[in-house]
């Protein structure tokens, strides 16, 4: 058993999910992610006879991949899926694939609701054959910074103190060190910003309900929020994140990791004192002794 801290309520998190495929899902963020991997892993020359998509909610990445020639068989993976020819019922926290069973793992949206993300990627590479690939996105850095910001300011105004109500996010410098952590070989990971505007904060926290986004957090406050808090709170984001239109900007930022099973075919770093040229020639600069300044 992991001991990870459980930071997130995962049946309720399943919860909110199916509450917003009722209320009709806003698929905005999960549509330009998905796309966006198709478009990362076009780059890439090689096939993948398995692959899997991990968690992600809905079909939204099965069907950008659809039409890629490299993905042999992909199968659908998490704890409720629906519409996939080929599915398997997994948690993201517990991966029932046999190791170097996969040739390619995706994830869109899924992992930031991970309690223990470092064992999730170190069982996601026990699952890649060598040369196997991750790619995924979650959310993370300064994600709805501006409503949590708001929110804690408000709290503290009305009721004196504040609670958690916006989920942490990892930072995009901790992602590589978890996947470097993992074993997984040539690790890259990059930040992609999304901002969008909205009228109010209410149209905001309705797309957070669609989204099924809306605070899982084991340590979340269970009593109803206060509607002068929830006001206020208003007020507070209009003031700070509104531009000269009046509009309100809310944060989504993508962190985007990918890295690869070990295999002997990828490219090594140099041995210490293997390297045939000196770095001053490099530069075309006069080499000196350890211990001597410029100009002595």
């Amino acid at each position: 058993m992991s001991g990870a801290p459980t930071i997130f309520d995962r049946a309720l998190i399943r919860a909110r999910q199916d509450r917003a495929r009722r209320l009709g899902p806003a698929t905005f963020l999960l549509e330009h992610v998905a796309q966006e991997l198709a478009d990362r892993l076009s780059v890439v020359v090689r096939h993948f006879d398995v692959a899997v998509d991990l968690g992600t909610p809905a079909g939204h990445v099965r069907r950008a991949l659809a039409n890629n020639p490299a993905v042999g068989r992909l199968i659908a993976a998490s704890p409720a899926v629906e519409g996939a020819s080929l599915a398997v019922i997994a948690n993201e926290e517990a991966l029932p694939f046999a190791q170097s069973s996969l040739d390619l793992v995706v994830s869109a949206l899924a992992l930031q609701t991970v309690n223990d993300l470092p064992g999730t990627l170190v069982q996601i590479r026990r699952a890649l054959r060598p040369d196997g690939l991750l790619l995924a996105a979650l959310l993370g850095g300064d994600t709805l910074g501006e409503l949590r910001q708001s929110f804690a300011t408000a709290e503290a105004e009305i009721e004196g103190g504040a609670s958690p109500r916006v989920a942490p996010f990892a930072d995009v410098r901790e992602i590589g060190a978890l996947l470097q952590r993992a074993g997984l070989a040539l690790p890259v990971t990059d930040l992609d910003r999304v901002t969008v505007r909205y009228s109010s904060v209410f149209d905001l926290m309705r797309d957070l309900r669609r989204m099924g986004a809306t605070s899982a957090l084991i340590e979340r406050r269970r009593t109803p929020l206060r509607r002068a808090t929830l006001l206020r709170m208003a007020e507070i984001y209009q003031r700070s994140f509104s531009d000269p239109d009046g509009k309100l900007r809310a944060t989504f930022d993508v962190i985007w990791l990918s890295g690869w099973a070990p295999h002997a075919s990828q490219q090594q770093p140099l041995r210490p004192g293997s390297a045939r040229a000196r770095l001053a020639d490099a530069l075309g600069v006069s080499e000196q002794p350890a211990g001597e300044k410029a100009g002595h």
